[in-house]
């Protein structure tokens, strides 16, 4: 989806709080030799959306951070282990984050690139932007990504658990 460059231009410079509780960040991914479909949610912790201009910014920045103890796909024993050291370790590694790097552009299509920080490793992603909004104070965006937990050092449940997750953003952030 294209994001309109009016949009864009609605935008006032400026630093823009995420809302925790208005936003979401999902996942899909399979299990059992690809055989079960999982899909669950993550809490967005803080996150903060900086726009070109602000505080002498040259350009866009995103930061956001989740709460790894959140993961939650409805199956409690499933949700205790995906917590434990055996994949998120979450009481070593409390917190994922998410810092842009840049965004590029090809015609309307937009795609934030950064790092994304799990279990103490840190590793390139990139988010496809599909929409995004601004009205007053306010901006909502939504976006994908797909994560491979291997590059991330969690590889245990080879085959049992899957290795890609494809993750679905919505933000809403207020200045």
């Amino acid at each position: 989806m294209a994001i309109p460059r009016t949009a864009e231009r609605s935008l006032s410079a400026g630093t823009y709080e995420i809302d925790p509780a208005a936003s979401t960040v999902r996942f899909a991914t399979r299990a059992m030799f690809g055989l079960l479909p999982v899909r669950g949610t993550f809490a967005l912790a803080r996150g903060r959306v900086v726009v070109a201009g602000a505080d002498g910014a040259p350009e866009p920045s995103v930061a956001v951070t989740v709460e790894a103890a959140s993961f939650d796909s409805g199956n409690s024993k499933r949700d205790d282990h995906v917590r434990s050291a055996d994949y998120l370790d979450v009481q070593d590694h409390p917190e994922i984050t998410f810092r842009s790097e840049g965004f590029e552009r090809s015609g309307e299509d937009v795609a934030l690139r950064g790092e994304l920080t799990v279990r103490g490793v840190t590793g390139p992603v990139v988010v496809a932007v599909d929409s995004f909004t601004a009205e007053g104070g306010r901006l909502t965006a939504t976006g994908s990504a797909t994560v491979d937990r291997y590059a991330f050092g969690i590889t245990n449940g080879k085959g049992m658990t899957g290795r890609h997750l494809t993750l679905t953003l919505e933000v809403v952030a207020e200045r």
